[in-house]
């Protein structure tokens, strides 16, 4: 991988942390919260495919629970983070069916982990949040991509 594609997807990587940490809305219900993530993360993988998403989500999810005083999640965050990321690069040529996908692979996979570590309850509970999450996420990646994308000057040529 070229110097110039590791330098953007670790800006990248940053700015979807430091977005994420601006805004962070806690969640008692889950002991989470609902952050900006999947802005980030969909912006990555629909312009520079799905290594440039996975590592973004990834690392993001991971680095976003230690700063923000919730480590118990953070493997989960790289995990589901990671795997959306992937997945929405993989269909990055069709970006709504994407972040659709990735959206509910988010909601399971913590719903799932929320259902691990604090029972059935507060996995359901967990749902509508990260329902708004996504969606939120969706309406300012899916634009701001769109004209990104117009540009031609963003690609990692790995698709």
């Amino acid at each position: 991988m070229k110097v110039r594609n590791l330098t953007t997807i670790a800006m990248l990587t940053a700015l979807t942390c430091a977005l994420s940490l601006t805004f962070i809305i806690p969640v008692p219900q889950t002991k989470g919260f609902v952050t900006l993530c999947e802005a980030g993360i969909y912006i990555s993988a629909l312009l520079f495919g799905p290594s440039a998403g996975a590592f973004v989500g990834g690392m993001s999810g991971g680095i976003i629970d230690f700063l923000s005083g919730y480590p118990e999640w953070a493997f989960f965050s790289i995990v589901i983070h990671g795997v959306q990321g992937w997945i929405v690069g993989r269909m990055s040529h069709r970006p709504l069916a994407a972040v659709i996908v990735g959206s509910l692979i988010m909601i399971a996979g913590y719903a799932a982990a929320t259902v691990l570590l604090f029972g059935l309850g507060a996995g359901i509970a967990s749902i509508p949040s990260n329902l708004i999450q996504t969606v939120f996420g969706s309406i300012v990646a899916l634009p701001l991509t769109h004209a990104l994308r117009r540009t031609k000057k963003f690609s990692l040529n790995e698709r």
